[in-house]
């Protein structure tokens, strides 16, 4: 199986003149109740795949997606495939005509099922995750409950981590006697300006315990190095804790890559499971830091005794195998050049446009489908949330504005695969004229 770095070298060589080609029309949605049969991949390699707009065409058609707006915030929570929504139409028929008798009797071996696959495609055993009902509870679990922080020690995470984890951070802290370090990620950003601004923010603080880390940003689309500043973090007596939410279907995964010992990750976003669906890793030698849940007489040796979530929705959970079948049927290396390739489709030209000022690296390695703009190097909360208003009242084209980074809010544009070559054509038509105006 090729490793994650020789799919990004391939996924990079997609080239400025491959965007070139005719650029086709949005799919047709498909008819209630309908299905498409999902088209088979062939066996061209992950580049030749992303500029395949016959097979590409047919994938789109599988979401039955509003024509009212171009959506390119697909960072939010992902459209469920025709077949994956139908599957949950099924589940949540099911589980409404036979009610209890069917949550105590059938559910358990279909939760079981939804752990295993979940695991399998994760490259971890199903013992070492627990189903949570999103990121942010998964990964607040793991923060709040973290054992290793007491008086006096640090705990450090940078700018471009999201907002409720942060605060996470800054709780754990003040509930132990800590303090809080923060680090800002350089702009432009490159592999090592990352390494370096991790290694010296670690220096700085010795007593630094626990790091939040985030692996594919969801401000910027950066992909941080996540292995090499866990070596970093390592090194120094830190743990860390890996925020993947936005990991997880948008770029090959495997959480032993990663080196962490504990991660959150979501189902809902790139995976396009129902929303209401995370999961919680905690590495089976690392289960003894994080505390169980307050009051639990649950096993300690068990992962489930430390997220406690209550009844989840049945239906949602049960069609988890239905999305991951979905998205083997594509292959994730073949999925993640095709919205990488999309991402080029607009970010390489409006690079080249005066007045649009591109945060995310072309770096193979550091990007994925996400990249975060500013207009004239406005990082004001008002002239980017002017700019998302401009560009869907006047172009129908919806993106969305992301704050926070030290150097000011950006707008976050997130290709989808309901999305075509022609989409992001429409965006960098409207980026040229909203830079060229006074």
């Amino acid at each position: 199986m090729p490793s994650r770095r020789d799919f990004l070298r391939s996924a990079a060589l997609v080239s400025a003149a491959s965007l070139a080609a005719p650029l086709p029309l949005r799919a047709g949605p498909v008819p209630p109740g309908s299905a498409r049969p999902l088209p088979h991949p062939g066996n061209a390699s992950p580049r030749e795949a992303a500029r395949d707009e016959d097979y590409w065409r047919e994938i789109a058609g599988q979401y039955r997606v509003t024509d009212e707006i171009t959506n390119l915030e697909g960072g939010f929570f992902g459209a469920m495939a025709t077949p994956v929504l139908e599957a949950y139409k099924g589940n949540l028929e099911r589980v409404n005509r036979k009610t209890s008798w069917f949550a105590r009797t059938e559910f358990p071996a279909r939760a079981r099922e939804a752990r295993e696959r979940t695991a399998a495609a994760l490259g971890v055993d199903p013992d070492e995750i627990v189903f949570a009902r999103n990121a942010t509870e998964a990964l607040r679990t793991l923060i709040l409950q973290y054992n290793g922080v007491g008086p006096g020690d640090v705990v450090m995470y940078a700018d471009l981590d999201y907002p409720a984890m942060q605060e996470a951070m800054r709780g754990l802290a003040a509930r132990h006697g800590a303090t809080v370090a923060t680090l800002d990620i350089p702009e432009p950003a490159t592999r090592e300006g990352i390494l370096g601004a991790y290694r010296a923010t670690l220096d700085a603080h010795p007593r630094t315990r626990l790091l939040l880390l985030t692996h594919a940003n969801n401000k910027t689309g950066l992909l941080h190095p996540v292995r090499e500043i866990h070596e970093l973090a390592q090194a120094r007596g830190v743990e860390v804790v890996v925020d993947a939410a936005h990991s997880f279907g948008q770029v090959p995964l495997a959480l032993p890559e990663l080196g962490a010992p504990y991660v959150g990750v979501n189902l809902h976003k790139w995976v396009g499971a129902p929303v209401g669906v995370a999961a919680m890793y905690i590495r089976r030698d690392a289960l003894g830091g994080i505390d169980r849940v307050p009051g639990s007489t649950g096993p300690r040796d068990r992962t489930d005794s430390r997220i406690q979530v209550g009844t989840m929705d049945f239906a949602t959970l049960m069609t988890v195998p239905a999305a991951l079948d979905f998205q083997d049927t594509i292959g994730i290396e073949r999925k993640a050049a095709r919205l990488r390739y999309l991402r080029d489709s607009w970010v390489l030209p409006a690079r080249e446009t005066e007045g649009v000022d591109i945060l995310t690296p072309d770096d193979p390695e550091l990007v994925g489908a996400i990249t975060g703009f500013r207009l004239r190097g406005d990082g004001s909360r008002a002239g980017n949330a002017a700019v998302v208003r401009t560009l869907e009242e006047e172009f129908g084209i919806f993106t969305v504005a992301r704050s926070g980074l030290a150097r000011g809010d950006c707008v976050r544009v997130t290709p989808a695969l309901h999305n075509l070559p022609a989409d992001m054509e429409r965006l960098v038509d409207a980026l040229r004229e909203m830079a060229g105006r006074p």
